[in-house]
């Protein structure tokens, strides 16, 4: 089972990033969550473009990305895992607990360090809010991102199957809590004491600062808890907040170049907007 997940790690991971997409972005279009506002395929373009930009630089800088890396690590017995002799129903969990809470911490320090939060600027200023918000980052983050990532599989000797499993459960969950899409309410009540669910994440696109820093988990839900960063529904409720920031409402500014340019100029004033119409607004808000 092993082997195979190694040999068609490439497939497997663009089947799902195609197949999820394709599915998430159906789910949007027959039972949206909110009414989008922006030209819906000027911002597809600009966010797609972000991510193939993004995936050409990653080859470029990191030629030996996450999985090469973890198979190195294994081979050369280094990281703290390696050092000990455990079951592998047990390194599996530990790493991914430790990669989960890793992407948990590295993204509250884009929130919270100046110079980082510059660059996630570009995923949090989309003023509207789908399955491709998820591919809408910056390429200097996704070179920190990255760095982190592999930083990380080098001091736990995380094993090449559990990253590659990370990685297509990521891949996944980033999809559909990007999407604009809501789960019934008693499902994601439930589902979201483990998992992050879109109604939970969305929240944290807020333009609210407090509501935008709040959500940061990425698969499990309860590091928010944990650490006290936890919000359960936006003030204005799911379809009467605005997401994207509140000094980025403009779209036309908003473009692709802008967007590369964004974290190296100052921000614009703030504007005063009206949020989203609040018709409709049901219980699930």
């Amino acid at each position: 089972m092993e082997s195979f997940f190694l040999e068609h790690q490439n497939e497997l991971r663009t089947a799902l990033l195609l197949g999820g997409l394709l599915f998430v972005a159906l789910w949007e279009s027959v039972a949206p969550t909110r009414r989008l506002v922006a030209n819906t395929a000027i911002r597809w373009i600009d966010n797609f473009g972000l991510l193939a930009i993004d995936n050409v630089l990653m080859r470029l800088v990191f030629p030996v990305l996450a999985i090469g890396l973890s198979m190195v690590a294994a081979e050369q017995g280094w990281g703290l895992l390696s050092q000990v002799a455990l079951p592998g129903y047990v390194d599996m969990l530990v790493g991914l607990l430790v990669l989960d809470f890793i992407s948990y911490a590295q993204h509250w320090l884009l929130h919270k360090v100046p110079l980082l939060w510059r660059l996630h600027k570009v995923h949090h200023c989309d003023i509207d809010y789908d399955c491709t918000t998820g591919f809408r980052f910056h390429p200097l983050e996704s070179i920190f991102t990255i760095g982190v990532q592999l930083t990380v599989i080098v001091a736990m000797g995380v094993p090449p199957i559990v990253m590659i499993s990370y990685e297509l459960v990521f891949i996944v969950t980033a999809l559909l809590n990007h999407g604009n899409i809501s789960l019934p309410l008693g499902l994601d009540r439930y589902l979201r004491l483990v998992f992050v669910t879109p109604d939970m994440h969305r929240v944290h696109h807020s333009a609210d600062t407090r509501e935008g820093n709040s959500n940061f988990a990425g698969i499990l839900s309860f590091w928010d808890r944990l650490f006290g960063t936890y919000c359960s529904r936006p003030a204005a409720g799911q379809r009467g907040m605005m997401t994207g920031l509140a000094e980025y409402r403009d779209p036309e500014r908003l473009h692709f170049h802008h967007l590369l340019l964004l974290p190296f100029r100052r921000s614009d004033e703030p504007e005063v907007v009206e949020p989203a119409p609040r018709s409709g607004e049901s219980a699930q808000s």
